[in-house]
């Protein structure tokens, strides 16, 4: 002991600097991890110790050092790094290291306004008793450095200006749980709260950003994803803005669909006046989005949809490049890009494409979404008509500027509409998919609204999880799992508020869920098979017939205890189609898989008894989410064995799981020679997932001549998409010859809540 100096305490007392008692901390948690060394966390700290030095500097000290040193050889310092950022934490939260009583606390939290009162209207003193039972806090134990610094980031409950912290990660855990399963009667409700609490503290079900962050505070809105479609009117537009702004400051990430705008020059008012054209309301929506920060959860961000043929398109392409001045840009919003089969036909057979205003083509706009055939009769009756305003351009020269934009923003996405209303479980005639979201994982039907108030509109808002894969030991897990991701998220769209009417009566009438998976990557390592070879498709194909198969059965089994949903009847399901039925039969010339489950019998329960929910799949990045669990993004495979990624607290790093034993079976990104493989892959997903999928393209172009991706093989790969069935495409990469620690991009999502 060191008899001169004197630390600070955390409530400001002053004791004598005792050496034995860091050691004993960084004893405790390095006990039971490998490749670790105590002796070496306290030489990298270098701590400079001085009279009155605050206990809280020494413990943050030793944290980052023992984060310095996680690496491949010593991924355990993961763990070590973590441990000692929990023990902070706690100490910081509560005063001590042990949680106290979840029933004081949860009064506590309640008067201080940061726990929802429901809390202590719903449930008994000795119910909460009965959950602190449940509760298992040395599982805190089990996440990694990055998992803590996201946890205190982004999802604790906190006061963000003077940076308290009031929980600790298992309370975080038990009390979604008992939230979302309130209304549940009491004799059973402990125990989905229980096994829904061991679901998700043992990462074997994955939550998103608003639902982590929000469920349990007073703050309302958890759904991941909103979709606004804009008409073609001032009164729409400005219902649009003020929509957007409504959620984006609710932590929602947002797709606007803005396709129908008339294009500059188009005659407003009889002629009185003409139109500004798209790019000053584009301007107007990318400052609604950016008007509201998320609370310091993150930033806003959007989507915002076109179709390829509008008349406006070769201006809008650019609107996200580097070049030219503000005035022709709008940089700060990403977009979709909408294309369907007319289009590649054209493309295919060296063709043309005739672009149009939305306004000067009736019927043509509706029917680009609800029916091919009326889409292409009508296309080819404009494109003859002398009348009406037109511009052509050679089929290859747009889909090569778009191709180009993709690779050089990266940010510019697709969207195929066809296959989002023909393999869907919408009937496209009466709720046509008009639009995604910002990830492009979402594909529910939209109508513009004309105010704010407007309840004839719709705006779809969806609620999303998932699975992780990486922690399943058989299929067969997935039914329990699938209950209880279904009660729970469906529970949360009748605990959740809605800012806009719009958006309440579209999610009271379909109820849309989106449970994706995380750890893909990691769950083809345990499997020992690769992305680009085909040795996954048959794998990829059982596990996604069986994620759909028992959410589909859950969600069945749900609409026999609470109904369908109201709009049930706008279903394919409604009428006995099931998405096994509607794939793109290509797909069967790469997987020949045969069905393994009992499709017939289910199908005869949803004719009988309908579906609780009418969309239960999209496969999203998962991006943040999949750090909580130590689990690989998504279904990507990982750019490195440990990824790198910025936060407030500096650089963080993670190491794939299960490394030690895997590292010689996990495929890395840019190890993949192309893009077919995993596009396989994607498209196998997509036979199952009844929404749609944040599929990636990446391109090495250190692999070609002179450095440069062929054009050729940009749109190869979208016509290899088209043809599979693929509906979305999300991020183009480039592989820019930075280090290949996975230096993961500011994603879309990065301002989105759908990611989860």
């Amino acid at each position: 002991m060191n008899k001169s100096i004197l630390v600070t305490k955390r409530d400001g007392d002053k004791e004598q600097l005792d050496l034995e008692k860091i050691h004993k901390v960084i004893t405790w948690a390095a006990e039971g991890l490998d490749n670790v060394s105590v002796s070496e966390v306290e030489l990298k700290s270098h701590i400079q110790f001085y009279d009155g030095i605050k206990t809280t500097d020494i413990h943050e000290t030793l944290i980052k050092s023992a984060a310095d040193l996680i690496s491949t050889q010593a991924p355990d310092y993961q763990y070590l790094s973590a441990r000692l950022a929990i023990f902070h934490l706690r100490k910081k939260a509560y005063g001590q290291f042990e949680p106290p009583r979840l029933f004081d606390h949860v009064v506590k939290l309640v008067e201080l306004k940061k726990y929802d009162q429901h809390l202590l209207t719903d449930y008994s003193e000795a119910e909460f008793d009965q959950m602190e039972t449940f509760i298992d806090h040395s599982r805190d134990m089990n996440f990694s450095y990055a998992a803590v610094k996201q946890l205190e980031g982004k999802y604790l409950v906190q006061n963000r200006v003077t940076g308290e912290y009031y929980e600790s990660p298992q309370i975080l855990y038990m009390l979604i749980g008992a939230c979302l399963f309130a209304e549940y009667p009491k004799e059973t409700r402990l125990d989905f709260i229980e096994r829904f609490y061991n679901a998700v503290s043992t990462f074997r079900l994955s939550l998103p950003t608003p639902i982590m962050s929000g469920v349990r505070t007073p703050t309302r809105q958890f759904s991941s994803c909103v979709l606004i479609e804009c008409g073609d009117s001032l009164d729409s537009i400005n219902a649009t803005s003020s929509a957007i702004v409504k959620y984006v400051s609710q932590r929602a990430g947002i797709g606007i669909n803005a396709g129908s705008i008339r294009a500059l020059g188009s005659p407003i008012r009889g002629g009185e006046a003409f139109h500004t054209g798209c790019i000053p309301f584009y301007k107007h929506f990318q400052t609604a989005v950016k008007s509201c920060s998320q609370g310091g959860v993150r930033g806003g961000a959007a989507t915002l949809f076109y179709p390829i043929w509008h008349l406006e398109v070769e201006n809008l392409l650019v609107l996200k490049n580097n070049r030219g001045v503000d005035d022709n840009r709008v940089r700060h919003l990403d977009y979709g890009v909408q294309f369907n089969k007319l289009m590649y036909q054209r493309l295919i057979e060296g063709g043309n494409i005739t672009l149009f205003s939305p306004s000067d083509v009736p019927g043509l706009y509706d029917a680009f979404f609800a029916d091919q055939e009326a889409f292409e009769k009508l296309y080819k009756q404009y494109e003859q008509d002398s009348s009406i305003r037109k511009t052509t351009l050679k089929a290859i020269e747009l889909f090569s500027l778009f191709a180009s934009e993709r690779a050089s923003t990266g940010r510019i996405y697709l969207q195929n509409v066809d296959h989002c209303n023909t393999h869907s479980p919408f009937d496209p005639s009466v709720a046509p998919v008009r639009q995604s979201n910002l990830c492009l994982e979402i594909a529910l039907p939209t109508k513009p609204l004309t105010h704010i108030h407007d309840e004839e509109g719709e705006i779809a808002l969806c609620t999303l999880a998932a699975f992780n894969l990486g922690a399943l030991k058989d299929l067969s897990e997935l039914e329990e799992l699938s209950e209880l991701i279904v009660r729970a998220l469906d529970s949360l769209l009748d605990y959740q508020d809605y800012p806009v009417p719009a958006a309440y009566n579209s999610t009271m009438g379909r109820r849309p869920l989106g449970v994706g998976v995380i750890n893909f990557a990691n769950y083809l390592a345990k499997n020992s098979v690769r992305y680009s070879d085909g040795s996954a498709n048959g794998l990829t194909h059982r596990t996604f017939e069986a994620i759909q198969y028992f959410l589909l059965k859950a969600s069945n089994k749900l609409a026999k205890e609470k109904g369908t949903c109201s709009k049930f009847n706008e279903t394919t399901y409604a009428k006995g189609i099931l998405p096994i039925d509607t794939y793109k039969r290509d797909l069967d010339t790469v997987c020949e898989e045969s069905l393994h489950l009992d499709w017939e019998s289910l199908r005869e329960e949803i004719k009988s008894f309908g579906l609780r929910n009418s969309t239960l799949t999209a496969l999203m990045p998962s991006e943040t989410s999949s750090q909580i669990s130590n689990a690989t993004n998504g279904i990507e495979p990982p750019r490195g064995f440990v990824s790198v990624k910025a936060s407030k607290d500096g650089i963080l790093k993670q190491v794939v799981p299960d490394f030690a034993e895997l590292q010689d079976r996990y495929e890395l990104l840019w190890n993949l020679p192309n893009n077919d493989g995993y596009l396989q892959l994607v498209a196998i997903m997509q036979k199952f997932v009844d929404q749609t999928i944040s599929a990636n393209t990446n391109y090495d172009p250190g692999l070609f001549e002179g450095g440069k991706v062929p054009m050729k093989l940009l749109l190869k790969d979208l016509l290899t998409a088209y043809k599979l069935g693929v509906k979305t495409l999300y991020y183009h990469n480039t592989r820019d010859g930075a280090a290949d620690a996975q230096n993961d991009m500011d994603d879309g999502c990065a301002g989105g809540a759908c990611k989860i």
